[in-house]
């Protein structure tokens, strides 16, 4: 059983992530192939995974209206929202739901009308938090934290018009700085998480990440 359960998903990962890293080295048709089999193959696995997601959103909120947790009423319009969603989108406006009907719709106006306006809402509280964010980082308490203030501030007034009609050179310098430093740091960012997305693939084929397996070993 442990063989079933270690062995033989170890040998898989192995298998797939040497194949599938050697694939980019060899340009043959098999290897394009096989690349074309293997997207498909994930894009079926992660059409499989939204059902799983589905279950585990809504077996935690179950769990919370169940043991009336904090903030359990919430939970109640996860499923209303979902059940009332998927009620609208198999209907279709009368027609079967597998069929393009996407115009004049119940789900349409449901998307317009709550989804789109909800999600507004959302991103226009999160721009408080930003600006609250930036106002606590943006203190000049540091020298480091006075050259993000000063950049910052370019940065904001080359943006606006109000700082051409300061001067003209506000634009010219934001952009400098949008695209030598910030890009510079974007990219260290970057090659940073690129290197660390191949150690972890790296631990996941040669067997010693197995976090997916489960059981924490």
């Amino acid at each position: 059983m442990n063989f079933l359960k270690r062995t033989i998903p170890l040998a898989i990962a192995f298998i797939m992530g040497v194949m599938m890293a050697f694939q980019y080295y060899v340009p043959h048709e098999i290897s394009q192939s096989l690349l074309k089999v293997v997207s498909r193959w994930g894009i079926t696995i992660g059409g499989f995974a939204v059902f799983l997601g589905a279950y585990s959103l809504f077996h935690l909120h179950m769990t919370k209206i169940r043991r009336k947790l904090p903030g359990w009423g919430y939970s109640i319009f996860v499923f209303l929202g979902a059940g009332i969603t998927i009620i609208f989108g198999l209907y279709n406006g009368g027609e079967f739901f597998w069929n393009d009907k996407q115009e004049g719709t119940m789900f349409e106006w449901m998307y317009f009308n709550v989804q789109v306006p909800a999600g507004a809402t959302m991103f226009s509280i999160l721009a408080f938090f930003m600006a609250s964010a930036a106002y606590r980082t943006f203190k000049a308490r540091t020298n480091e934290a006075t050259i993000l203030l000063i950049a910052a501030i370019i940065v904001m007034l080359g943006r606006v018009p109000i700082g051409t009609m300061i001067s003209q050179y506000f634009p010219i310098v934001a952009d400098w700085i949008m695209s030598v430093p910030n890009m510079a740091a974007k990219r260290g960012i970057l090659i940073g998480v690129s290197i660390g997305a191949i150690a972890t693939s790296l631990k996941i084929i040669f067997g010693i990440e197995r976090a997916y397996l489960g059981g924490g070993d």
